[in-house]
């Protein structure tokens, strides 16, 4: 009874971890890439199957905005009722619309896939060492504050066989953080969208960045930086690998 217990709550920690792009229905073993395992021992990449799911990927699409337009406008109607002003004066007039449409912009990657990005840009390549491509322009917002982040991006990957287009590596960036996020959640789904993509020897993904809620509010500490990091693969498991990428994305 007891092992049975145990071997639940392994099942349901091995679910959670494999969560976090709201993806990977199926998962294969394949020796020498590990998201934390011991170095050379098994761990899990996504089988084929999960790519299809990432079909399934947009939440939002161009008639939702449409229509959800008028309520999100009137939801800004009324907070500035709520701070305390006058949204019929001439400069607040068009306000509540102008900022509906704003933050629909803002949160543009949930009406985005991650197929439609990568599915002509995967390219068979005999290479076999590291691909950067630092100092990607990142902006998101706060789910906790709906304040804005903004910072830089570091990804590098070691090929197995096959690359990726590098304007790719920006498109992925942009379509999980222009969602609502928390820094430590985008950068893991960026490094495991382009495992999924592309099942490579390693991948790393740095990422440096402001909130605007230590900035205006809170804290307020003005050159305050956050710095993330997601290493898989090689790049968790050696540690050469893992400084030779760092010390590229700091020259």
């Amino acid at each position: 009874m007891e092992r049975s217990k145990q071997k639940q709550m392994n099942q349901n920690e091995n679910e959670t971890d494999a969560a976090i792009n709201g993806h990977f229905d199926g998962r294969v073993k394949v020796p020498g890439w590990s998201a934390g395992g011991a170095a050379g021992t098994p761990s899990t990449v996504p089988s084929s199957s999960v790519m299809e799911s990432w079909r399934e990927e947009r939440t939002r699409s161009l008639e939702d905005n449409e229509m959800s337009l008028p309520s999100i406008a009137a939801a800004y109607t009324t907070i500035l009722r709520g701070l305390g002003e006058d949204p019929q004066r001439q400069g607040l007039l068009k306000t509540p619309w102008r900022a509906a449409t704003a933050m629909q912009f803002f949160t543009k990657g949930y009406q985005e896939k991650i197929i439609d990005v990568l599915n002509d840009a995967i390219f068979d390549e005999d290479h076999d060492e590291m691909v950067i491509v630092k100092d990607i322009d990142m902006f998101s917002m706060c789910e906790h504050h709906l304040v804005p982040i903004f910072g830089r991006v570091h990804i590098g990957y070691l090929p197995n066989k096959r690359v990726l287009g590098l304007s790719k590596l920006a498109r992925i960036v942009e379509i999980y953080s222009r969602r609502l996020q928390v820094q430590e959640r985008l950068t893991k789904q960026i490094a495991v969208a382009i495992t999924e993509a592309l099942q490579p020897a390693g991948v790393g993904v740095v990422i440096e960045a402001t909130h605007m809620c230590m900035v205006m509010r809170g804290v307020q500490k003005m050159n305050s930086k956050t710095v993330t990091s997601t290493m898989l693969g090689v790049f968790r498991e050696d540690p050469k690998t893992r400084d030779e990428f760092l010390s590229l994305i700091r020259s």
